[in-house]
């Protein structure tokens, strides 16, 4: 989903990959050779973590942050890398990011969003953000790392920038798609950002932190029981056909429903047994709401001794 070595000097990545590149299990799944140069063990080490961090890659699991941690340790730099190195110190596997850093990500990205938001705007989208003819709350944009999810608020100002949870003052000197250069309180930094779905790929300065853009409003969830049959549209029971214990056949008519002044007839999916009538006859009923309950025969030479 994103691959995108950074420039750094006396640097050399050997690659045969690039953002969207399928990798398989039928070969080596190598991404790339990298090679550093120094005067010294600990000056090439460094440059080698440095342009590892620096590297913005998302979509696919690596050794990368492994990598990092073990050229940085000092058992590594003292040249005491034998056989049993990893045993022995166990360098960590992958990146988890402190407080300070994941609030760094997820400010990155909910102003990368509205960055976007405005780029795709249908409906005057040429108006600097932030113009309103009256007073509105803050925009909101939840998010989400590593399972922890939190919520980025932001309020538009006319000049252009932005105030961040009501504390921190952001300007966006420089918005694209796949990067945004922002200024927060003064430090200006630049970040790599890949969007993948509901996914961005966001560059840190230690390395890539993936942020999930959770939906702006929790969506009620339906639960539909082990061979529920549901209203496939808000309607009227006008007939209940079976009850609780008959045997029914596939395709057999067990509610008539009503709804856009028709009549609809809903069917069983398989031959079975009426467990539950939770319809009631004459009854108006919302779309995805489950109306009876069935279990399914077991199929021929399955049934329990």
């Amino acid at each position: 989903e994103a691959f995108a070595p950074a420039a750094e000097p006396k640097v050399r990545f050997d690659s045969g990959v690039e953002a969207g590149t399928a990798i398989g299990v039928d070969f080596d799944p190598l991404l790339a050779k990298v090679v550093a140069h120094g005067h010294t063990r600990t000056e090439a080490a460094a440059r080698l973590a440095r342009a590892l961090e620096r590297l913005h890659l998302g979509g696919v699991d690596t050794n990368r942050d492994f990598l990092v941690a073990t050229l940085r340790h000092e058992a590594f730099l003292a040249g005491d890398t034998t056989t049993d190195f990893i045993e022995r110190h166990a360098p960590r596997r992958t990146l988890e990011p402190d407080d300070d850093e994941m609030a760094r990500a997820t400010r990155t990205a909910a102003m990368w969003i509205q960055g976007r938001n405005r780029k795709r705007a249908l409906v005057l989208g040429h108006i600097q953000g932030g113009w309103r003819n009256a007073r509105l709350p803050n925009e909101r944009v939840r998010l989400s790392v590593g399972g922890l999810e939190t919520t980025v608020s932001y309020q538009v100002r006319r000049d252009g920038t932005f105030l961040v949870d009501d504390a921190l003052e952001v300007r966006v000197h420089r918005w694209a798609e796949d990067c945004i250069d922002l200024e927060v309180d003064g430090v200006r930094t630049t970040h790599a950002v890949t969007e993948a779905g509901s996914r961005l790929h966001v560059q840190t300065q230690r390395g890539t932190v993936e942020v999930n853009v959770l939906p702006r409003f929790e969506l009620p969830e339906v639960q539909v029981p082990e061979g529920g049959l549901v209203a496939p549209m808000p309607c009227r029971v006008i007939e209940v056909r079976v009850a609780v214990g008959d045997r029914v056949t596939a395709g057999q008519t067990l509610l008539v429903v009503e709804a856009m002044k028709m009549e609809h007839h809903l069917k069983a999916p398989h031959d079975g047994t009426v467990a539950e009538v939770l319809a009631e006859l004459d009854e108006q009923v919302a779309n995805g709401v489950t109306l009876m309950v069935l279990d399914e025969d077991a199929p021929e030479g399955h049934e329990d001794d």
